[in-house]
Parts: C-alpha cells; structure tokens; sequence
C-alpha cells in the first residue's frame, strides 16, 4: 500500500515536545506537497504557530522551519486521513471532541501518549477484556468520541524538549512502535508506518501493541512519580537501595497483574533498572511537568494499573502507596485534581 495516496490530510492534536517532533519531521522530511500538515492549537501556541511556524533543532544545531496550518476549531480543518493525538493523560477528555471534529469513517488515529490509554481492553483477549478504565476515561467520554476502531497504538521511544513554544530541542531516538489495539497487522498499519518511515523515525509494526505498552509502562511506572516526590534525577533514585527496592516491589506487582491479563514480563526489576541505569542522570517527564507547575498524568501510570489490580482481585500494597505519596504532593501543588 503506497501512503502516498492513503494519508494527505495529517493534522497533529498536542504540539508538545513529542507532537511538535511528528509535526517537524512529517513536515520536512517528505516530499514537498505530499501531504497537508495541519494542528490544532489555542492561545500563545497558535498565535506562534500562525506566525512563525515550528522549528525544530537537529543534532548539528541547525533549525528546520516547518509552515503549519493551526487552528483552534478543528472542525474547520475538515475531516483528515491521519491524525496524530500525542497529548497528556488528563488532558485527553479535553480534546477527544476535537479529535472528534476531524474525524471521517475512515479516518486514522495514531494514538502516542504514556500510559495505560483507554482503548487498552479492547480486542485484548482474558480476564479483564473490554474493562473500561475509569481512572483514565472517566464515564467512558473519550470512548464515546473515537471509536477503537478506528485507533492506531504507538509506543514513543523518543524524546525532546520544547523550551519555548512551537520550538522543538534535544531530540534524542527515532523508534516507534505502532500496532493494531485488536492485535495483527492490518494494510493501515502497515500503512502508517511506510509514512513515519519515510519522515526519519524507526517504526517497528507489532502484532501486540499492548504488550509493548506494558512493558514501556513497567519502567516508567516507578521512576516517573517517585522522581516528582523526591525531586531526584533517575539515577539518585537508583543509587538508593530502599527506594531502589521500593520501586523494584511496585514492579513485582504490576508484574502479577501483566501475567494475569495475559502480558507476562520475563525480565526481573533489577533488569530494568539496569537498563535505566545506562541512560544516565535524567530528569522524567512527570518531574519536568511539577517543576513547570504542569498536571501529572499519575492516572494513565499508576492509577490504571491499580484499578486492573483491584477488578482481578490482586493485592498492590506498595502501588498503592506510591499513588496515595504522589497523588497527595500532586493536591498540594495544584497539579492533580482534589477527590471530590
């Protein structure tokens, strides 16, 4: 299948740090007039947009300038091939109905966001299928707004930064992994990878994307809110053997619940930390955003496995005080709601 005449109208929803990295390499790095790149933007990030455009940095220090067309009302960009959703968890009830907006029957949405998403159950095969998370999509809103069907998984093995708006920086790794929430690999998928091929990223097509996702999550789910709590870079947290057992025992337990809803990990806690390890001192994405006075997205990390554990009757002690310790600090300084 040639993506050339599959996705032409590609509009980017989130133009953070990754968002605005799909953006400039999608706008750049393909054949001029091959597709129309388009955003969905408000307040200072569309009036930089509309005036300056997006610039994104390579790792020679030269700046690419990308012309995108950004709007505020999606429903004015008409209805798109592809679009990519590369927000924060909390921030995703919030624009499902612009998804929404730009969406046709056979409308694609490339859903690249951390966490357990909340499509996670459907197609996914044992005890919990087709569970419906309300700690990720309270009253199933965002369900109601993009049908599974129509989603595309993708695991984010990159990173940037975007110190100022509409500026992409530091972009470290190029891998994705894309797949299909039912599981196999379908002519779109494949689809949809010849396209981000294309633009400069590595794309692995999985037959699984849960999987991948889990697995993606059994790291972060530790490093991430402890490195908020504690305001250490990862590799203080790992130098410390009682927080270092701490999250290792988060891990066992999530490791339990992966086995129980057919998502087994091999390795051991001490494997990941390892691999944690060689990426040296770094701040994680939750601590940027407190330190930016930003929502954590605690729920889509901790709080939906969790709420897995409790509906297959599996025992999270140490989860659950890591999502109490965080979600606490998280009240305290305005960035996670109040239980009502």
């Amino acid at each position: 299948m040639n993506q050339t005449s599959v996705f032409q109208k590609i509009t980017i929803v989130g133009v953070g740090a990754i968002g605005g990295l799909f953006a400039g390499w999608l706008g750049s790095r393909l054949p001029a007039g091959q597709i129309q790149l388009s955003a969905v933007a408000r307040g200072d990030t569309l009036r930089t947009l509309r005036q300056q455009g997006l610039t994104w940095v390579d790792a020679e220090g030269a700046e690419h300038r990308v012309a995108v067309n950004a709007s505020d009302d999606p429903a004015s960009l008409g209805v798109q091939d592809l679009v990519i959703v590369s927000v924060k968890g909390p921030a995703m009830p919030v624009v499902a109905p612009a998804v929404r907006a730009l969406m046709g029957p056979h409308t694609v949405v490339l859903v690249a966001m951390n966490g357990v998403p909340w499509w996670f159950f459907d197609g996914l095969p044992g005890e919990a299928a087709g569970l419906q998370l309300q700690t990720v999509d309270p009253g199933g809103v965002t369900a109601a707004q993009i049908p599974t069907s129509q989603v595309i998984g993708c695991v984010v093995h990159a990173s940037a930064a975007a110190p100022q708006l509409a500026r992409i920086e530091r972009i470290k790794n190029n891998q994705l992994i894309i797949g299909e929430p039912a599981g196999g690999v379908t002519p779109r998928v494949q689809a949809v990878a010849e396209l981000l091929g294309a633009a400069g990223f590595g794309v692995t097509v999985t037959e699984r994307i849960q999987r991948d996702i889990w697995f993606k999550l059994w790291g972060n789910m530790t490093m991430n809110p402890v490195s908020a709590i504690t305001g250490a870079p990862c590799d203080r947290i790992l130098d410390d053997e009682l927080v270092r057992g701490f999250c290792s025992a988060v891990m066992r337990e999530a490791q339990a619940i992966g086995a129980r809803i057919g998502i087994p990990i091999d390795q051991q806690p001490e494997d990941r930390h390892a691999v944690t390890r060689k990426m040296g001192s770094f701040k994680t994405s939750m601590l940027q955003d407190v330190e930016a006075g930003r929502p954590i997205e605690l729920d889509a990390l901790v709080g939906a496995v969790r709420e897995i554990g409790q509906h297959l009757g599996e025992a999270t002690p140490n989860m659950d005080a890591l999502m109490g310790l965080t979600r606490l600090m998280g009240q305290m300084k305005n960035l996670y709601p109040n239980n009502p």
